[in-house]
């Protein structure tokens, strides 16, 4: 389906097309992009109200600077489908987040307009800094560097650690605060009531233009006036506020809080900004979903909502004939909830994602037994381990990828005290179309040489709950239990509890010739092959670890001196992963084997559908069928015994 441009749009491929137009132009063409952004979004999916949130800040930023010469860093990238557009890739666009399309986040080798890879939150502000300091040292003095952050990505202490420094480096950086009062879901922490006093504050915002004339005039007195009027400027934020401007403290002139939807002012504020020396942070109040009134009215909805009716808002989502299997994470956040009513000790802990882990349900039924700490992983794994110190059980959830922010606390915090915290690591394997910085590719590899810890994955929804009984055991340890984006194979899944053995697999599959090793949802792929090879007279053997630390050292010996050929599939990196352990074991034990690995190769995997991906990396039902086939003997017999 083609989508229609707005006339003043249609001319605009560059940001240098954007500046023909005078200022009275901008709401227009404000106007037609946040439309085009609506009408391919909801027919093609993608995030969604973040974008329409900054349109009139995305138009002032290209307006007033001079991209791509000076530097705009977008934060995290949820945000950038209209700067993408501007930028040389409308006609592109409707290829965002498709294999081999655009991706859905800014990134170096796509464009020059893209000045730093993202996709990770709270990045913008230490990039930025480092690309002023560059130029600063290049001589460049006439060039702009702008970090675009969210209130919700502020929360992460990457972003305090830039502020700080910047406060001290005399370098060309302004920092725009986008605040929405949301990340993904609602923000929470004493930043977000800091953010409201500024923006509530009916005194502060009264008085804030008149002082900004005043100072202006006192400035004019002489060159030894500058360093009193900023003295004066502050007393009287402060006295306003009744506390005073953080921001300030850390040596950046604040300036704000302005509306993020007056595009005219936005760029006559941008262009004055570029004359001021130093650090400086300009607080742009904005609505998540804007122009789009169901998605300012739901945000976290419609944060990505898939495709939709533009005219009637209804969401599209097809509707089953039979009962269909549950999301791993819904299957995490009621058995966390059924765990936690019979176990007083059990509480859950989400860095800023209780949507999208589920750990909104436990919020939902005990508030005060579920923390949202904020995009603050770090903090997440610390203060999980505090409250294990005390005899607690924490349910530490973060994506797998977002646990790699936090890996020395797993280590420091957490493993070397022997701390039982639980981490349940969600969008483990490869996530699908958010791309090479979503993927859980790496968790297996990171966690398995932790001493003390043991790591699991689950091949089904009644496993994952099993693990979980199994986790808050006493006296248990670390524990990390990781499972994938997306729906089991159990529609029937809320079954009894039972307490699994650590470090203890299971046979699926008795055979012949060739020994399949498997860990985690995968391991339906290779059942799915075996019926495809039985069906041809070709019996591999499939054995599910469930263990990946400690290794079920029985089931392996039975492997290795029953099998000479021995595939391993797993949906993470081979390169120290589950293979990589069977490998080992090996050579440990003076095993000699023919050891095929399928997993995720060594290099970064672009974005698309799972099933795309796990057929480009080669573990999905025909890759296993056809490593198996090279290896095995077809014979007449149609099945082995189980």
């Amino acid at each position: 389906m083609e989508v229609k441009t707005g006339p003043l749009l249609s001319t605009i491929n560059y940001p240098a097309d954007l500046k023909q137009y005078n200022e009275q132009d901008l709401e227009q063409i404000c106007q037609e992009l946040r439309q085009y952004i609506i009408d391919v979004v909801s027919v093609n999916g993608g995030h969604f109200g973040a974008s329409l949130g900054v349109v009139e800040l995305t138009v002032a930023l290209h307006y007033a600077l001079n991209t791509p010469y000076d530097k705009l860093v977008w934060d995290v990238g949820h945000q950038a489908y209209g700067h993408k557009i501007l930028t040389g890739r409308r006609s592109q666009f409707h290829t965002n987040r498709i294999l081999n399309g655009i991706s859905g986040f800014p990134k170096i080798s796509e464009s020059e307009y893209d000045t730093f890879g993202v996709g990770h939150s709270s990045t913008s502000i230490s990039a930025a800094l480092g690309m002023a300091v560059a130029s600063h040292y290049k001589g460049e003095k006439d060039r702009q560097h702008v970090a675009v952050i969210g209130d919700g990505a502020m929360t992460a202490g990457l972003a305090f650690e830039g502020l700080n420094h910047a406060g001290i480096e005399n370098s060309n950086l302004l920092v725009v605060l986008n605040d929405n009062c949301m990340s993904i879901d609602p923000n929470v922490g004493a930043l977000k009531e800091y953010l409201t006093s500024i923006t509530t504050s009916k005194s502060y915002n009264r008085f804030r233009d008149d002082v900004s004339n005043v100072l202006t005039k006192l400035s004019e007195l002489g060159p030894n006036a500058h360093k009193y009027v900023k003295k004066i400027e502050k007393s009287i934020k402060g006295t306003l506020l009744k506390q005073s401007n953080m921001f300030e403290a850390l040596n950046f002139r604040y300036f704000g809080p302005v509306d993020g939807h007056d595009v005219k002012r936005l760029a006559s504020i941008i262009k004055d900004l570029k004359d001021i020396p130093g650090p400086k942070l300009l607080h742009c109040v904005t609505v998540k979903g804007k122009g789009f009134a169901l998605a300012e009215k739901d945000q976290t909805k419609w944060h990505a909502p898939g495709l939709f009716d533009k005219i009637t808002g209804e969401i599209k989502k097809s509707v089953p004939d039979k009962p269909q299997p549950p999301k791993y994470q819904d299957v995490f956040g009621h058995t966390l909830v059924e765990l936690a009513e019979a176990n007083a000790k059990i509480v859950g802990i989400t860095p800023a994602m209780p949507s999208g882990s589920s750990m909104n349900i436990m919020m939902k039924a005990m508030p005060e037994r579920a923390f949202d700490v904020g995009i603050a992983e770090q903090h997440a794994v610390t203060f999980s381990a505090g409250l294990a110190t005390q005899g607690l059980v924490p349910f530490c959830n973060i994506y797998s990828s977002f646990m790699q922010r936090a890996y020395d606390q797993v280590i420091h915090d957490v493993a070397i005290q022997n701390l039982n915290v639980v981490f349940c690591l969600d969008r483990a394997g490869l996530a699908g179309a958010d791309g090479a910085t979503h993927h859980g590719a790496y968790d297996l590899a990171y966690m398995r040489c932790i001493p003390n810890m043991v790591i699991a994955s689950p091949m089904n929804e009644e496993e994952l709950r099993n693990l979980m009984f199994t986790a808050q055991q006493e006296n248990i340890g670390p524990f990390t239990i990781r499972y994938p984006r997306g729906n089991g194979v159990m529609p029937d899944w809320k079954r009894p509890f039972k307490t699994l053995e650590i470090g203890k697999g299971r046979k699926i599959a008795d055979g012949e010739d060739v020994a399949m090793l498997s860990i985690g949802h995968i391991g339906n792929f290779a059942v799915d092959a075996c019926k495809e090879l039985n069906s041809e007279g070709i019996h591999p053997a499939h054995y599910d670890l469930r263990f990946v630390k400690p290794l079920d050292a029985t089931m392996l010996h039975e492997v290795f001196n029953r099998y000479k050929n021995i595939i391993t599939i797993e949906d993470g990196c081979l390169q120290g992963g589950m293979g990589s352990a069977i490998i080992e074991f090996m050579a440990d034990h003076n095993y000699q084997a023919n050891v095929v690995r399928l997993g995720i190769p060594d290099e970064f995997i672009e974005h698309g559908e799972q099933p795309e991906l796990w057929a480009i990396c080669g573990y999905d039902t025909n890759a296993i069928i056809s490593a198996v086939k090279k290896l095995a003997v077809s014979r007449t017999t149609k099945t082995m015994a189980s």
